[in-house]
């Protein structure tokens, strides 16, 4: 193994055309992904809000549900508020990958500017060493900021700690004696880091991007995935940035990469069931949100408009497939990570969800994909 030098932040690596991603899939194949950040719940009857512990106990056997019903991925997000119940992915990941055989393990996402590269990557090695293989990391910046003051972060230094810690990330995901130095923590001298994978090239890596340029192009310098996270708004206007990070993978030397998504939905049996089952704790959920960011409080025709043109995937089998295969095929994405939950909605209204979502949704959409 050859000694991986220190770059100026932002230098391209060095490329390594001959090899795709790790999880690179034939021409063709689609895969199927949920997503939750443990949103905290209140139980079906409307009568009590579950706490931290019960909400992450249904987390798992939401995930391994989402195995037995075929789903490909199952992705938990980090967050550190009272309203989420999750702050360690990779610990809930672990859970749920030591009851299943099959489906893929990522972090949706892994705030990497306040986390430390080399930690994030041991512990998701050892959750791909622990399941054989099936671990990926997806790294952001979060849409939330409560991560910053807690692990004692300036926001001041909000782009440098990515675009520092996302360096060190691709040195140290080589599994290569690491030298690295830069400003947002101490240097490493050829230091080898552990435990190593079978992967030829490190645990399958993303970056999750909310829609810039700078951000697609960045993913595209260390030949990263890139998932886009695409929470309002039409996914067709996401096609540029997709567009502009396949032209940046190759203009970087790097061997095609693919393109994720991830965007809000439900299913029920039908599309009234589902707007009549989601929309009290998607309006209670942005409500919150936008009294903490000034917005003003979501009215039924907004909800309606994402329904039909936007970003929220949501109805009966037969609509969800249809709105996923026009987001995949507009895109030129190979996966599709769905946001199940939405803030209180109930652990049984998801788990109808999840069934339906693999059942039903998965095959109507291969096959309308097959025929297009």
């Amino acid at each position: 193994m050859t000694e991986l030098s220190a770059r100026h932040p932002g230098a391209a690596p060095t490329p390594n055309p001959s090899t795709p991603l790790a999880d690179s899939l034939p021409e063709g194949v689609i895969e199927f992904g949920l997503h939750t950040f443990g949103d905290v719940t209140q139980d079906a009857a409307g009568t009590r809000v579950l706490d931290h512990p019960e909400v992450l106990r249904n987390l798992v056997s939401e995930g391994v549900l989402a195995d037995q019903v075929g789903v490909d991925v199952i992705g938990i997000g980090e967050h550190h508020r009272p309203d989420y119940s999750v702050s360690a992915p990779d610990v809930v990941l672990t859970a749920i990958g030591a009851q299943t055989e099959r489906i893929k393990l990522i972090s949706a996402v892994t705030v990497l500017s306040s986390d430390d590269p080399v930690r994030v990557y041991q512990r998701f090695a050892t959750l791909d060493g622990i399941t054989s293989g099936r671990a990926e990391v997806s790294l952001g910046r979060g849409s939330f900021i409560e991560s910053f003051p807690l692990f004692g972060y300036d926001l001041s230094d909000y782009e440098v700690l990515f675009e520092e810690k996302l360096e060190l990330f691709d040195h140290v995901r080589r599994e290569e004696p690491v030298t690295w130095s830069g400003t947002t923590r101490g240097a490493l001298e050829r230091q080898s880091i552990f435990p190593t994978t079978a992967h030829e090239d490190g645990v399958p890596t993303w970056v999750a991007v909310g829609g810039s340029p700078e951000s697609a192009i960045r993913a595209a310098r260390y030949g990263m995935g890139l998932e886009l996270a695409i929470i309002g708004g039409a996914p067709q206007r996401f096609a540029p940035f997709a567009d502009l990070y396949r032209k940046q993978i190759e203009a970087n030397g790097f061997a095609p990469r693919r393109v994720a998504v991830h965007s809000h939905g439900f299913v029920a049996n039908t599309d009234e069931e589902a707007m009549e089952r989601y929309y009290p704790y998607w309006h209670n959920a942005i409500s919150t949100l936008g009294r903490e960011r000034g917005w003003p409080a979501p009215s039924p025709e907004q909800f309606a408009q994402e329904v039909r043109h936007g970003a929220l995937h949501l109805g009966g089998p037969e609509t969800v497939a249809r709105k996923i295969a026009n987001t995949v095929k507009s895109l030129g994405a190979t996966r599709f990570g769905m946001k199940y939950g939405n803030g209180r909605l109930p652990h049984e209204y998801m788990m109808e969800s999840i069934e339906l979502y693999g059942t039903r949704v998965k095959p109507l959409v291969l096959d309308m994909l097959s025929e297009s």
